[in-house]
């Protein structure tokens, strides 16, 4: 029913940003919170960020906070996340999921996109 689809991963020096994009399809894609998650070599699939439908009181991870920013247009079905700072351990495969409500675990949501690679050299 919903297709989700990340980009905006590549290639970056620590230090460097990037802005990570979703963009969903299928059905309406207001009203649901929309989250972040990735998943590292030899590691298990983390949080990293979540955003209500109305933009309101975005959720971080404590390992980004203050260097990341996730976004949202609704306008365009899209959500973002902005990642500065960016260190060799952020490298991982990046996921953006949907949510019927505010969550931080991955169990709470219902769909996920096919995740892009971000990898942080030294």
């Amino acid at each position: 029913q919903v297709q989700l689809v990340e980009s905006g991963g590549g290639l970056v020096q620590a230090g460097g940003s990037l802005r990570l994009s979703c963009a969903a399809s299928g059905r309406t894609f207001r009203s649901y919170t929309m989250g972040w998650f990735r998943q590292a070599p030899g590691e298990e699939r983390e949080f990293v960020a979540a955003i209500r439908w109305s933009g309101g009181n975005p959720y971080y991870a404590d390992s980004v906070k203050g260097r990341f920013t996730i976004s949202r247009d609704n306008a365009k079905n899209t959500v973002y996340l902005q990642m500065n700072s960016l260190k060799p351990e952020d490298t991982a495969v990046y996921y953006c999921a949907q949510a019927p409500v505010a969550g931080t675990s991955a169990p709470e949501y219902d769909y996920w996109g096919q995740g892009t690679q971000v990898t942080v050299s030294s």
